[in-house]
């Protein structure tokens, strides 16, 4: 590799790298504020916060990463043209096409990871999610219960406490559950108790807190009347509120390896299969719509370019989303799938790739007409 070879090969992954950084660090407070909100309402144990936000990570690089390579090729590019590099450049023979040699340095390892994330591990980090999940679900049912803290029953229906907690989370001691049944409040105490799960639908799951040795109070809300009752019991089972949130299966078609989408029929695997391919070569297209996009003059807007490489990798994005869920909804056809996206984006930028930095012939002058002097 020649020194122009490794100087712009550099200058090229320090602006992706960096643009990279500052857009993870804008996914992070989104996916964090997310996993949180899940972790508030009890769909997600508070100790897989940060597995589940390293899963998230995965599963947005696919779409994270064709930004950054168009951004940090663009402020790279705008930087040679700022500061008169580029005119030297093609000054001594070196125009925007011997500069695909550099770009390809840096945009291969990045496409192939692109590829790498959406066909293997972005599937990979969303099965895995939905199965722990799952399981956090099978061994706690009320996820976001922590010993010594109260804690919100789903739908709002009053809070559980809990003293104390087995290390497999089944085993309960000091349970206090306050509940409200439309005008009356439900105390329930106990020293110990046991959760429990009963299945009562194939998509439903009934939980149940077996307690043992404890007190039921039941009284009116508003207070008014003697209309108590006390109840001593050796066991009691107490029907927890269902989680009404939305639960993903991890034998979804969306969840499904690459490799087994190949043999699912039906629109939907094909759509997920097609929202899989479509990122890298993306990617790709994005990258070289970068060199032709960021000529810019002397004088000119230093981000203006910059908008516009962000709205053209919006539109593709946005489209990309839309038109999978168009395929799986049987408004396109499968034979045509998402090429009709991805084909004209890498025509146009191999086409203004090529074209970028062409002199025009000038036109010949024009023979004087007879009689004209």
């Amino acid at each position: 590799m020649s020194k122009l070879d490794r100087y712009l090969s550099r200058e090229f992954a320090q602006n992706t790298f960096a643009v990279l950084v500052v857009l993870l660090i804008v996914l992070v407070g989104g996916a964090f504020a997310d996993v949180l909100g899940d972790v508030a309402r009890g769909k997600v144990p508070a100790g897989m916060l940060l597995a589940q936000l390293g899963l998230v990570f995965l599963k947005w690089l696919p779409l994270i990463l064709p930004l950054a390579v168009m951004l940090g090729l663009m402020l790279a590019m705008g930087r040679l043209y700022r500061d008169a590099e580029m005119p030297v450049l093609v000054s001594i023979g070196v125009g925007p096409r011997r500069m695909l040699r550099p770009l390809a340095w840096m945009a291969v390892p990045v496409i192939a990871m692109v590829a790498l994330c959406s066909l293997w591990l972005g599937p990979w980090a969303d099965r895995t999610s939905a199965r722990m999940i799952e399981e956090a679900g099978r061994n706690l049912l009320i996820a976001g219960m922590e010993p010594g803290r109260f804690t919100e029953l789903p739908g709002g229906g009053g809070v559980i406490y809990v003293g104390a907690m087995s290390p497999d989370n089944r085993e309960l001691q000091r349970v206090f559950i306050y509940r409200q049944k439309q005008d009356r409040f439900d105390v329930t105490t106990s020293a110990t108790g046991r959760l429990s799960v009963q299945a009562a639908t194939q998509d439903q799951r009934d939980r149940y807190l077996r307690l043992e040795q404890g007190f039921e109070v039941e009284g009116p809300l508003t207070g008014a009347g003697r209309d108590f009752r006390l109840v001593r019991y050796a066991g009691n089972e107490v029907l927890l509120p269902a989680d009404t949130g939305p639960r993903r299966r991890v034998d979804e078609v969306a969840l499904q390896p690459t490799t087994a989408l190949l043999g699912i029929p039906g629109r939907e695997a094909i759509a997920q299969l097609h929202s899989r391919l479509a990122p890298p070569l993306l990617t790709l297209g994005f990258a070289l719509l970068a060199i032709p996009l960021s000529r810019s003059g002397p004088r000119q807007a230093r981000y203006g370019n910059l908008a516009v490489g962000f709205l053209i990798y919006l539109f593709g994005v946005f489209l990309m989303m839309l038109c999978t869920q168009w395929l799986q909804d049987g408004k396109l056809p499968t034979a045509v799938g998402l090429w009709w996206l991805v084909v004209p984006v890498l025509v146009v930028g191999i086409w203004m790739y090529a074209r970028d930095g062409a002199v025009r012939r000038p036109r010949p002058a024009r023979a004087p007409l007879a009689g004209q002097a």
